[in-house]
């Protein structure tokens, strides 16, 4: 029986729920129906809307009716659509009923390891399936339901993103403590068989979830056509608990899960799953050894999960800078991971007498943090302001969230005046830095 816009058991339509309106083109559908900025969507004919796919999935229709809550009055408009034009609204947020949480008190939780003081959507510990869809959020899958399941199916939502970490009952325990049952390798074959794509997520823990274990995992995965990619990534741990002294900082271990890593390569190549395995960067760095061609990574399907960004960086370089000649002297600003490839690769492109690498140290979060990303404000300011020179100083974007805050809350705009000295926020890729060094 085919399944209707009501079947996801919807929720009753609660005041303050919904999507509030940020915009209204001019002249839109939206625009002629009478919707306004402020309006809040609560329903599409009577089906309540909890986040944007739940909008364009209902809104799909030639017609429909709208139901609004304005200046805490509701009220209904009907809209005559065109099929495939946009509707010309826009709003807050992605989700519009809340993100779901996890259900998971999982040991290496990086959210759980954060210092007190920084902001409060730092600490939700998101794991909400829309998410994975949306934006290549990685999900446990523990908190979904038989509906979740449906509507996942029913619209299509694919792939999505999932930190599988091990298949083993005993060593998903140990890692993440779930607080419900764990349902998540049911529910993983369930939305392979309705066709949905998955990439997977191993985050690695030493001596809970490598060596055989990992093994294990990789093999279960590789069984199962649907999987798309698996990326394998190092734990992260701060200064801020107790748990953990070390990941795969040291070379002999980083290097010994890249010749594990490799073998199954090796194996998974023959099998016809060419570039489907792959291990972050961090193991590569820390290691001391090159990362892959770009061949091994495929189309980079975890780029944003830390697996291929250096070598885009490296091979982005060499092209960027191809005859062409250095007009100014900087100062590029990075983490200590990354500081020491930054400075081989300026070499090989004739780039090292021009630009200067300083790496800064992660105070905000210590323990074996030392990715560029998640430097802090403060540790920025104090390493430019005893760096002798006036620079310009590039500081990646990557630093920066969408509000123009840093980590620790320092505004990426304050930067020039917090040290006295000519600070720029440029692109994280090549193409950002090479833009500012030469004509």
């Amino acid at each position: 029986m085919p399944m209707t816009r009501e079947t996801y058991g919807m929720p009753h339509l609660a005041p303050g729920s919904g999507a509030v309106v940020t915009d209204v083109v001019s002249g839109s559908e939206a625009d002629i129906a009478g919707v306004f900025v402020g309006d809040r969507v609560l329903a599409v004919d009577g089906a309540p809307v909890r986040d944007v796919l739940e909008w364009q999935w209902l809104t799909a229709e030639s017609d429909f009716v709208l139901t609004l809550e304005r200046a805490h009055a509701r009220l209904q408009i009907e809209v005559e659509h065109t099929v495939g034009r946009p509707f010309g609204v826009s709003f807050a947020d992605l989700l519009f009923d809340g993100v779901r949480e996890c259900d998971n008190s999982c040991t290496f939780c990086f959210v759980a390891q954060l210092p007190r003081g920084l902001r409060a959507s730092l600490y939700v510990r998101d794991d909400d399936f829309r998410l994975s869809f949306l934006s290549g959020t990685f999900v446990t899958l523990t908190n979904l339901t038989d509906d979740d399941i449906a509507r996942i199916a029913e619209q299509r939502l694919s792939p999505l993103y999932v930190s599988l970490h091990a298949v083993d009952p005993a060593v998903r325990a140990r890692l993440m403590c779930p607080t419900v049952e764990d349902r998540a390798l049911e529910r993983f074959d369930e939305l392979l068989a309705e066709n949905i794509r998955l990439h997977a997520q191993i985050v690695l823990v030493p001596g809970i979830n490598d060596k055989e274990a990992l093994d294990e995992t990789i093999e279960w995965l590789a069984e199962r056509p649907g999987v798309l990619s698996v990326g394998i990534v190092p734990l992260g741990h701060t200064g801020h608990q107790s748990r953990f002294t070390r990941s795969f900082e040291d070379p002999a271990s980083a290097r010994t899960v890249l010749k594990q890593v490799t073998e199954r390569q090796e194996e998974l190549t023959v099998r016809g799953r060419r570039a489907w395995l792959q291990a972050a960067d961090e193991f590569y760095l820390n290691a001391g050894l090159d990362v892959p061609t770009a061949d091994a990574y495929g189309d980079f399907p975890q780029y944003e999960n830390g697996v291929g960004l250096v070598r885009t960086f490296l091979d982005d370089l060499v092209e960027e800078t191809a005859g062409r000649q250095a007009a100014r002297d900087v100062v590029a600003v990075t983490g200590t991971l990354f500081a020491p490839v930054l400075t081989r690769v300026l070499a090989g492109v004739g780039l090292a007498g021009a630009v200067d690498v300083l790496a800064v140290p992660n105070r905000l979060l210590g323990g074996g943090v030392s990715v560029t990303g998640l430097m802090g404000g403060a540790e920025i300011i104090d390493a430019i302001r005893s760096y002798d020179g006036e620079g310009p100083f590039l500081v990646p974007d990557v630093v920066v969230n969408s509000d123009g805050l840093l980590l620790d809350d320092t505004p990426a705009g304050s930067l020039p005046a917090m040290t006295g000295k000519d600070v720029r926020i440029v692109s994280t890729d090549a193409m950002g830095l090479v833009a500012v060094v030469c004509d």
